[in-house]
């Protein structure tokens, strides 16, 4: 998108549970929830929108496992480590998002799929920590997002500088609800 006027409408909600508050984000695609699932998983699917990963221990990646990912997206297109939390295919799968050798400012996303009547929604969810500035993130996952969407229909991918600053008052202005 060029226009900033025709900005994205953000769709991130905070939802709280009994033990957390998550800015939970969805999209649904026309697909087999296997289908879905190898766009979040497969190296080569991934490079597409978000950036291809390797891993860094052992040749199949599983709950445990570290993996870095290159963040083709980004500025600089920097390589960020991650640890597979958990993974149960073809349903969901829980990253930690390292920063450095600190553990602590990691950031703890899941992906969750349901299958419909041929429809697959995807549910990502980023653990609000302290200190997670969610004017900040909230438009980066709707962008990561919508360039998985913009990948596997193959129309032109979003432009960042639609989502931010622009999206920032939406995201700043949440409101907790309950799961």
């Amino acid at each position: 998108m060029e226009d900033t006027d025709m900005a994205p409408t953000p769709t991130g909600r905070l939802v709280r549970s009994a033990h957390r508050t998550d800015l939970v984000i969805k999209r649904t695609f026309p697909a087999s929830i296997h289908d879905v699932w190898s766009s979040i998983t497969d190296s080569e699917k991934t490079a597409q929108w978000y950036g291809p990963w390797r891993t860094t221990s052992g040749d199949n990646p599983t709950a445990g496992s570290s993996i870095s990912v290159h963040m083709l997206f980004e500025d600089g297109q920097p390589w960020c480590d991650a640890r597979i939390e958990f993974c149960e295919a073809p349903h969901r799968l829980d990253l930690a998002l390292l920063a450095g050798a600190d553990e602590s400012a990691a950031w703890h996303v899941s992906l969750t799929l349901t299958e419909t009547t041929g429809f697959t929604t995807l549910a990502l969810a980023h653990r609000i920590d302290p200190g997670i500035n969610l004017g900040d993130i909230g438009a980066g996952w709707e962008y990561y997002l919508d360039m998985l969407v913009s990948a596997r229909e193959g129309t032109p991918q979003p432009n960042f500088a639609d989502y931010y600053p622009a999206q920032r008052e939406h995201f700043d202005s949440q409101v907790a609800v309950d799961e």
